[in-house]
């Protein structure tokens, strides 16, 4: 997609609680990875397909174990500092009406760090723990899943968030239905859940091209990072939930990632 230079107008009209750490300097992004699948392509994401994607993928952990850490792992902003903080998340995924959904949460607006943001319910590892524990832990403590009612089926790539230097492993997991959420007030704002086939869905999806006075690991020769979005009902997905998304949709519906040849020195 040919870039002019311009700021992009994002989801216009559409309105979000969140606060943005936005930089001055925002251009126009690519296309989906998906947009040029027809709708059919779509739709009809059950979790056999899903699971027959990430088998493909080497996602799968019958297939490929889950990956140690990160190439990435120092601290983006403060050179040579090694990363210490391991989280994990759990991408939870059930099976309605012929459609994969997913489990998000809005973080609470009372949290010291990434306040409102939209999530996938995780947290910080404690000593020991292995990102599978990890996940599947928090996500009972978060919107209170049953740790025994998840099916650890596979896993997407461990990454490095800049704001917080934290390695994050994303953990996938499916249930037998639409999980019964009880959340934690104290972190959790509300727990809501979206299918894929409405995250692949055209005016779901956008990237913008970011550059800030020091470039970020990852970034474009011409210092420019992109960041990826997702319009939800009231909310906006970004960030490192987003890039996780964004190669969950990738491996669902058998596009490349444009994460997968980002050099991350």
């Amino acid at each position: 997609m040919a870039l002019d230079g311009t700021r992009p107008a994002r989801f216009e009209g559409h309105e979000y609680p969140q606060t943005l750490p936005e930089p001055d300097d925002i251009q126009a992004g690519a296309l989906a990875p998906w947009s040029t699948l027809a709708v059919n392509e779509r739709t009809g994401l059950t979790l056999e397909l899903v699971e027959s994607r990430l088998k493909a993928a080497l996602r799968h952990l019958e297939d490929s174990a889950m990956p140690g850490d990160p190439s990435a792992m120092v601290v983006a902003d403060i050179e040579g500092q090694p990363i210490t903080r391991r989280s994990a998340v759990l991408v939870t995924l059930f099976e309605e009406a012929g459609e994969a959904h997913l489990v998000l949460t809005r973080r609470s607006f009372s949290m010291r760090e990434h306040r409102g943001e939209i999530a996938l319910p995780g947290g910080r590892s404690d000593a020991g723990e292995t990102p599978t524990e990890t996940a599947l832990r928090e996500a009972h403590e978060e919107v209170g899943i049953d740790e025994n009612a998840v099916r650890v089926v596979g896993w997407l790539s461990p990454i490095v968030t800049w704001a917080l230097g934290s390695a994050i492993w994303p953990v996938i997991g499916f249930l037998d239905e639409r999980p019964v959420m009880v959340t934690d007030p104290a972190e959790v704002d509300r727990a809501f859940t979206v299918s894929l086939a409405e995250l692949l869905s055209e005016g779901t999806f956008l990237e913008e091209r970011w550059r800030r006075d020091r470039a970020r690991p990852g970034a474009e020769a011409d210092d420019y990072l992109p960041i990826y979005f997702y319009r939800v009902p009231g909310d906006l997905i970004w960030g490192a939930t987003a890039r996780v998304v964004t190669e969950l949709l990738c491996v669902v519906t058998g596009v490349e990632w444009p994460e997968a040849k980002r050099t991350w020195p």
